[in-house]
């Protein structure tokens, strides 16, 4: 195989520095991994360097590509801003990592990153105009318009999940009221679940009983399990988040006009339970309702290994 074919990705987390070799069928042939250390900037730049020369040692990689939560230049060189790491803001990860390891590399952001890899291997395979929005902690966004990911003029564009969709709603991390992921995220569905079992202790009960018994106890994936075995609470509380996922996917469409929307994150584990409510929500908040085509919302199909790939394959790009 030319040593062009091979590319290596590296996804960044909040606890973990997970980088792995692939291949142009989108095949992982080696991963190393180490932890992300709590003090960020300098400590992480250097995890990164020791994670790619490990790499490094037993196949020869032309092309680097790095998947972060954040703002990336448009030149996919700098952190403009990442939320859950420290000392990382304004940092040409780039120029660091190039005197570190010896290594040019590329940045992405995590959802665009995800998106593509879902559109050159998973959901959208194929198809030029992608929407993907990764339903976690908060909401993260990417659109493949015409083949090519959105950056925007200054690296920012298809940040969904700051789409204010209430007026003088909740107040967002990002500083403003009402945004997207308020309503549609995780964050949002233990929320949800928060209301629904106040107005309703009774019947909460065995919800939280999945857990420890609290309501700090209670998570994501108990609410999913309780929905699959018929917990009303629990299927409401998805139906809310989806209801929500579904109408914001709505006003996207009018946006982008993609052929598919592809659901990633940790929620999208619920599977029919969050995407049916959302489908419902889509048709019935979509504008001009029959005078055109509307997209497919399905679930991606590449997981946690989304965010690595993609950057490997754009790092090619």
């Amino acid at each position: 195989m030319a040593n062009s074919d091979l590319a290596i990705g590296i996804d960044i987390g909040g606890t973990k520095v997970l980088g792995g070799v692939v291949d142009q069928s989108g095949n992982i042939l080696r991963t190393f991994r180490k932890d992300t250390p709590k003090a960020g900037g300098n400590e992480l730049n250097e995890s990164i360097a020791e994670v790619i020369l490990e790499l490094l040692v037993t196949h020869k990689v032309d092309h680097v590509g790095i998947s972060a939560a954040g703002l990336v230049s448009s030149d996919r060189a700098t952190m403009l801003g990442a939320p859950n790491i420290k000392d990382w803001d304004g940092v040409n990860i780039s120029s660091a990592l190039l005197k570190l390891c010896g290594v040019k590399t590329v940045v992405e952001n995590d959802a665009n990153s995800a998106a593509w890899a879902e559109r050159v291997y998973g959901a959208g395979k194929g198809l030029e105009n992608v929407i993907m929005v990764t339903v976690g902690t908060g909401i993260g966004g990417a659109a493949i318009v015409n083949g090519q990911p959105l950056r925007g003029a200054n690296g920012t564009g298809a940040e969904f999940g700051h789409m204010r969709v209430v007026p003088n709603g909740e107040l967002c991390g990002c500083g403003i009221n009402g945004c997207f992921e308020r309503y549609a995220s995780g964050s949002a569905l233990m929320r949800h679940a928060r209301e629904a079992i106040a107005k309703n202790p009774a019947g909460g009960k065995e919800l939280l009983a999945r857990g420890n018994g609290t309501i700090e106890g209670l998570m994501g994936g108990h609410i999913t399990d309780a929905a699959r075995d018929g917990d009303q609470i629990a299927i409401d509380v998805l139906a809310i988040t989806g209801d929500w996922l579904g109408a914001g996917i709505a006003t996207l469409s009018m946006l982008f006009d993609p052929s598919i929307v592809v659901i990633g994150g940790g929620v999208v584990d619920a599977g029919d339970l969050l995407l049916e409510p959302a489908r419902k929500a889509m048709m019935r908040e979509m504008p001009f309702l029959g005078k055109h085509p509307v997209p497919e919302i399905v679930a991606a199909k590449l997981g946690n290994d989304a965010g690595l790939v993609g950057a490997a394959d754009l790092a090619r790009n």
